[in-house]
């Protein structure tokens, strides 16, 4: 089922982290917004039953006619689902709560896995002329997070600059690796960055040594930073660039932009 960005579409990324609250929907807006001000066509898919990546990029929940649900379940067409949000370049696929019953939905159907994947592969995705396919995964490695990961060229994973951040990040790898072997072997880690940065905290700094020296160069250079703008940012139903352009957390999600569309040069070059 793998295949190399772009060839046949949009590089595809998967936003996972089975632990809550480690910055994940946070990073999908915002990065989306990111990559969209460079003028990238970009396409959040909110995998996430708590919707709040659709409610961070404006969609109201009495607007989410269809969603990521009937993409899945109902192969709803890509035009019922996915909508322009208020940031040029960034599109949204919308998630409801109807994504809940997903896993037991799916448990008979033979095709659970790769719904997903089915979904972003058809050939209407090619009218958008998407770059990126950002996947906002739910916190949890269930049959949705393993449908974001066979759909997914890579995974970007948000570590929490907390105690105990790299422990949570074993079940993941293991989660990966079974997705490789069983149905997508061109599965890749496109990084880990480090989330919710503190620079006057000693533990910050020490999470981060820790996963350098576990991780190497997979962790990225970009750390984002605990920032007020970025927390305030959501409950006005916008990216951080667009709430406050100019804030640490605008500044800090561009260069994390960056530093992945270099590091994706490289990669190919």
């Amino acid at each position: 089922m793998s295949e190399s960005p772009r060839s046949n579409g949009p590089k595809i990324i998967a936003i996972a982290n089975q632990k809550g609250g480690v910055g994940k929907t946070t990073t999908a807006i915002n990065l989306g917004a990111a990559l969209a001000e460079e003028g990238r066509e970009v396409l959040v898919v909110d995998l996430d039953p708590q919707g709040n990546a659709s409610t961070g990029l404006g969609v109201n929940v009495a607007d989410r006619e269809k969603s990521t649900y009937d993409l899945l379940l109902d192969d709803a067409p890509l035009a019922d689902v996915v909508r322009e949000t208020d940031v040029e370049h960034l599109w949204i696929a919308p998630a409801t709560t109807d994504l809940s019953s997903a896993d037991i939905e799916l448990v008979g159907n033979e095709r659970r896995s790769s719904l997903l994947h089915d979904a972003l592969r058809r050939p209407e995705i090619t009218t958008y002329g998407f770059d990126h396919v950002l996947i906002d995964c739910p916190p949890s490695l269930n049959l949705l997070t393993v449908n974001a990961m066979v759909a997914a060229h890579s995974v970007l994973v948000p570590l929490q600059s907390e105690f105990f951040a790299l422990e949570g990040l074993s079940q993941l790898m293991l989660t990966l690796r079974e997705v490789r072997q069983t149905a997508n072997p061109g599965l890749r880690i496109e990084g880990v960055v480090l989330t919710m940065f503190d620079v006057r905290n000693n533990l910050s700094t020490q999470v981060e040594e820790d996963a350098r020296d576990a991780l190497g160069d997979l962790v990225f250079q970009t750390r984002v930073p605990r920032n007020v703008r970025i927390s305030e940012a959501p409950s006005f139903a916008q990216p951080v660039l667009e709430y406050d352009t100019a804030s640490k957390g605008s500044n800090a999600y561009r260069a994390l932009a960056r530093e992945m569309l270099e590091r994706g040069v490289a990669l190919t070059a």
